[in-house]
């Protein structure tokens, strides 16, 4: 079994008679990206608090880096870097000041000069956080969750406001995080961001584990068929799911030209996850395929 910087097992997290995490398991391997999904409500910002020592559970077993959170003293915390959906207000202090006084409370910081680099923000190190634009303050409070060169990475909603531009940039900065080694657990509702960044992901639904595996394995085989979509002779939508769209499209072609709006799609990571919590009852049917329509 590989290493593991975080261990789950059966882990029940109770508000009165709501159970907001029902029983779930899982690792996280030292060295990979994984990712935990779930719609609003699902329970993963319940299993995040928890694993980051900010909740307590109601029962089960968890380690993080070898400790159980709820008894994680300053060293355990020295160890993780928490990036956090929303931070908190420091507008009257500049990037540089920020960075500079975080790494005072950690035994091996990395060099301001290092982090304020790696997350783009040279040009406005000497700006008052309070003046950074959005996605500048996400940047700095990457930042601040790197600059004490953590074992252990939780990233929540990271890019969350950033442009398309940003969020690739920001994408590499994580894979350069990766590559020197750093453990990474990611919420985030962009599925591409998930298929981007993850080696593994679970997704949970109604406080429940619905799947978990390698980012390309989610959902099993089946959910991963490609599907045929085109329209007939008669104008109505025809959609097939095949092994074998090529030789469904030779067909198609053969029995009379190419088809309308002849498509071949293979599902994606969002398309996978949207039918296993739809499955798991964990969303409105008539909302979804509303939005799936409107998409």
């Amino acid at each position: 079994m590989k290493d593991s910087v975080i261990e789950v097992r059966d882990l029940r997290k109770a508000y009165g008679a709501f159970t907001a995490v029902d029983g779930i398991s899982f690792d996280i391997h030292r060295g990979e990206t994984f990712a935990l999904l779930g719609p609003n409500g699902a329970g993963k910002s319940t299993t995040i608090e928890i694993l980051e020592g900010y909740r307590h559970r109601t029962f089960g077993e968890v380690r993080v880096l070898g400790v159980d959170p709820q008894r994680g003293g300053l060293s355990w915390k020295a160890r993780l870097g928490i990036v956090l959906q929303s931070s908190g207000e420091a507008g009257n202090f500049t990037v540089r000041e920020l960075l500079t006084e975080f790494a005072g409370y950690y035994p091996d910081p990395r060099s301001v000069d290092e982090v304020i680099a790696a997350v783009g923000l040279e040009q406005k190190q000497r700006t008052r956080a309070g003046r950074l634009s959005g996605g500048q303050r996400r940047r700095l409070d990457v930042a601040l969750g790197i600059i004490g060169r953590p074992e252990l990475l939780f990233l929540d909603e990271p890019t969350t406001g950033f442009d398309p531009e940003a969020r690739r940039q920001f994408w590499e900065l994580i894979r350069s995080l990766k590559a020197e080694g750093t453990s990474i657990l990611l919420t985030t509702h962009y599925l591409d961001e998930a298929a981007q960044l993850g080696d593994r992901a679970a997704v949970i639904a109604n406080g429940r584990i619905a799947d978990i595996g390698a980012i390309d394995e989610i959902g099993g085989a089946e959910a991963r068929i490609p599907a045929v979509r085109w329209i007939d002779d008669d104008g109505i939508r025809r959609e097939e799911r095949t092994h074998s769209p090529g030789a469904l499209v030779a067909d198609l072609m053969r029995d009379g030209g190419e088809p309308r709006d002849l498509e071949v799609v293979r599902p994606t990571l969002e398309d996978v996850y949207l039918d296993l919590i739809l499955e798991h009852g964990a969303v409105d049917k008539r909302a979804l395929l509303d939005a799936k329509e409107q998409s």
